[in-house]
C-alpha cells in the first residue's frame, strides 16, 4: 500500500508545538503540518480546545436558521418546524457530543445556547425573556446535551 502524502497531514499536540520539529518526509516528500484538522466530521486542533469546532457547528446551524425562516414564511405549522429541528439541527449539534460536550467552556456552551434559542424564538411564540431551559421545557425539545 502506498501512502498518498498530498492526503496525509501532521498535528504536532501539546508541548511541542513551539519547538522547530523537522517535518516528516515520505518517499522523499515532505508532509504537510497542520494546526486544525478536520476528522470523520470532528474539527480537532493542536491546542485541543474545541472553539473550531465550536465555530464550525454554529455557523453550519446558522445556514439552516435562514431555510427555517424561510419555512416560516410559507405558513408552515408548528409540528413541519419541530420535524425540521429533529432531522436537520439537532443532528447538527449532537453529532459527537460525547467526544466534545464536557469540555466546553462557559462561552462556548452560552453560544450553543444562543443558536438554540434563536430556534426556538424562530418557531414558537415564546417571550424573549424567559429562561433558556425553562424554553427548552415549554417546546419539549430538551435534549441531553442542553440538560446539565
Amino acid at each position: 500500500m502506498e501512502i498518498d502524502t498530498s492526503k496525509t497531514k501532521e498535528m504536532v499536540l501539546g508541548r511541542l508545538t513551539n519547538t522547530n520539529l523537522p517535518l516528516p518526509n515520505i518517499v522523499s516528500q515532505t508532509v504537510e503540518r497542520v494546526t486544525t484538522y478536520k476528522l470523520l466530521g470532528v474539527h480537532i486542533d493542536s491546542t485541543l480546545s474545541w472553539s473550531t469546532h465550536i465555530e464550525h457547528i454554529i455557523e453550519k446551524i446558522t445556514t439552516r436558521l435562514y431555510f427555517l425562516k424561510q419555512l416560516k414564511r410559507a405558513g408552515l405549522p408548528n409540528s413541519h418546524f419541530l420535524h425540521f429541528y429533529i432531522t436537520v439541527i439537532r443532528p447538527v449539534l449532537e453529532y459527537c457530543a460525547l467526544l466534545w460536550h464536557f469540555a466546553l467552556t462557559k462561552v462556548q456552551s452560552e453560544s450553543l445556547e444562543a443558536v438554540q434559542k434563536r430556534t426556538i424564538h424562530i418557531t414558537q411564540n415564546i417571550a424573549r425573556g424567559l429562561p433558556y431551559l425553562s424554553m427548552l421545557f415549554h417546546t419539549n425539545w430538551i435534549c441531553w446535551l442542553h440538560v446539565k
